[in-house]
């Protein structure tokens, strides 16, 4: 998910796992543990800890060598339970699964996977393996369009990003949707239907002994009334953004975090990837930053995936409205553990804790988009 920066954009908060294992320990454990998969010549040379971890779960950088191959590995880690994680649960195996089913199916750059361990005897958590693929990630903290190797590209060079982007989207939706690995529907319940009511179970749990927000409540309110009836679903990755890419050359060289990916209508994941986009641009325009207005722009995404697959998506105000309650509610979550942790304070207002608060409340009113410019 988007990394929570401050009201100001200057910040990063509450971490969700910051490691508390020492690299030592770590490079011993994991070098343990390959040599009972790989045997006594398997080695682990170094391990690191980014200073910059996921919202969802933990990620290690290993060297490595096993069959006379030196390797460069990532190993994705639930985060530990004192670290009150923003998710109440993380399925990490099941995300393993189902990025070798979406490998196993299309043509989308994703790294390659070796192992996933399901216990937790080597690393006190659940945790898979894959390889380190090389490129560029644009930036959460600061957000790229503050200024990062993304404002610094040609517009045709962030057009050419923009399409390459979309058709990642669409080759995702074209993969068979799985019957394990992801979350299903209950008898007579539409995907949507439970998309929304998996959302409110996380923001019931997330606001649990505490005041909860009156703009989320009014924007659930607001999706039921307006909820579409769509007459297809796919696979949808979930967390469609562009901070989930990496890219060489401006092309997609591995596709990344997939604990979001469900049943669902193809809007989902194009909302969620115009409305992350705005968000940053939103926050930009607020610190006196022109950003990238003309970057990722509803009705260019939405003209582009028609032109690459022949679906003219549908029902856009619901679905990027949908997205910026998502977002609103995991946010709320992120400032409850910022709280928690002593890096914030409790607002007087709940409705404060939602960064983009005025965008939900415009979106709701039917204004936001007649104000983009």
């Amino acid at each position: 998910m988007a990394d929570a920066i401050d009201h100001e954009g200057s910040a990063q908060v509450a971490r969700p796992s910051e490691s508390r294992r020492d690299p030592d320990w770590l490079r011993e454990r994991l070098g343990h543990w390959l040599r009972r998969q790989e045997g006594p010549d398997a080695r682990v040379t170094a391990v690191t800890v980014p200073e910059s971890n996921g919202m969802s779960s933990e990620t290690l950088l290993a060297e490595a060598s096993w069959g006379g191959q030196e390797r460069s590995l990532v190993i994705r880690v639930a985060p530990q339970a004192e670290s009150d994680p923003v998710f109440p649960s993380y399925d990490l195996d099941g995300q393993y699964r189902l990025i070798d089913h979406v490998r196993t199916h299309s043509d989308i750059p994703l790294p390659r996977l070796w192992w996933s361990e399901t216990g937790s005897a080597a690393l006190g958590a659940p945790f898979f393996v894959m390889d380190r693929v090389d490129g560029q990630v644009p930036p959460d903290v600061m957000p790229y369009n503050f200024g990062s190797w993304v404002t610094e590209a040609t517009p045709e060079q962030r057009s050419s990003m923009m399409c390459a982007t979309v058709r990642v989207l669409a080759e995702i939706h074209r993969v068979p949707v799985p019957d394990v690995f992801i979350a299903q529907p209950a008898a007579g319940e539409s995907p949507l239907a439970a998309h929304i009511r998996r959302l409110r179970d996380f923001y019931r749990w997330a606001s649990a002994g505490r005041a909860g927000s009156p703009l989320i409540e009014r924007a659930f309110a607001w999706v039921e009334q307006n909820r579409p009836e769509p007459a297809e679903n796919v696979l949808t990755w979930g967390d469609a953004r562009i901070g989930n890419i990496m890219y060489r050359d401006f092309e997609p060289v591995a596709v990344l975090d997939w604990e979001m990916a469900a049943l669902g209508p193809r809007e989902l994941d194009i909302g969620w990837m115009i409305f992350l986009h705005r968000f940053f641009q939103d926050l930009a325009e607020m610190a006196g930053i022109e950003g990238l207005p003309d970057f990722l722009r509803r009705e260019d995404v939405a003209a582009e995936y028609r032109r690459q697959t022949g679906h003219a998506p549908a029902d856009l105000d619901f679905y990027t409205t949908y997205a910026a309650l998502i977002h609103a509610v995991v946010m709320f979550r992120i400032q409850c553990r910022a709280i928690h942790f002593g890096q914030a304070a409790e607002p007087a207002d709940p409705d404060e804790l939602i960064m983009h608060r005025a965008t939900l409340e415009a979106m709701l009113a039917g204004t936001y988009w007649e104000q983009v410019k």
